[in-house]
């Protein structure tokens, strides 16, 4: 276990929330440190934390989680989705899925906010989409919390004019695909993303 997780659960109550309103209180630029520290709280929440501190962590991460960056965001959600009642609870699933539904329908760079909002590499991104199948494109959606329906918009308005089985192919594998296969082999794109990257 890392030094700063076992210093930081090991911490008393009422000092582990102060040191969280804190890091709050800090403004933007400590966003991320905020996020990652209550998102490693919530995952690991020990058994005598109260319930109730575990609400407020939960808004304070969903509110930090706004003013982080893309690629920051988007390693918050592949940790978070090992947990899935959690993620959804304090991931807009409409913050991933709302921006690539109206760039898809307007015909806007795609690849570019995929890649935004999934901290991939562009050229990662656009592989995704242009995998016929749609398999990439379902791992990317259910890695990043989107609901079924979300998944077959964009589905279809970036593979158009497709039969129905193509279509219903799509959906059946986004609906077998585990959460956990999803979000590892997003963990894998994302490294795949720093070794291009360096």
């Amino acid at each position: 276990m890392p030094l700063w997780r076992a210093e930081k659960t090991a911490m008393p109550v009422p000092e582990k929330l102060s040191r969280l309103l804190e890091l709050a209180d800090q403004g933007p630029a400590l966003r991320a440190a905020l996020a990652e520290e209550v998102a490693a709280l919530l995952l690991a929440w020990p058994r005598d934390y109260p319930e109730s501190m575990r609400q407020v962590c939960e808004s304070l991460l969903a509110k930090a989680l706004h003013d982080v960056d893309a690629p920051t965001r988007a390693k918050l959600r592949v940790q978070l989705y090992s947990q899935p009642r959690l993620a959804e609870r304090v991931l807009s699933q409409e913050a991933t899925s709302r921006p690539l539904i109206e760039a898809a329908r307007l015909g806007k760079d795609l690849a570019g906010i995929l890649a935004e909002s999934l901290g991939l590499d562009r050229r990662i991104a656009q592989d995704i989409l242009q995998d016929e199948s749609g398999a990439k494109l379902a791992v990317a959606c259910k890695a990043s919390c989107m609901d079924r329906c979300a998944f077959s918009a964009l589905a279809l308005l970036v593979h158009p004019a497709r039969e129905r089985s193509h279509a219903f192919a799509m959906l059946d594998t986004f609906d077998s695909l585990p959460a956990a296969e999803a979000s590892r082999r997003l963990r894998g794109w994302q490294s795949e993303e720093q070794r291009l990257s360096a």
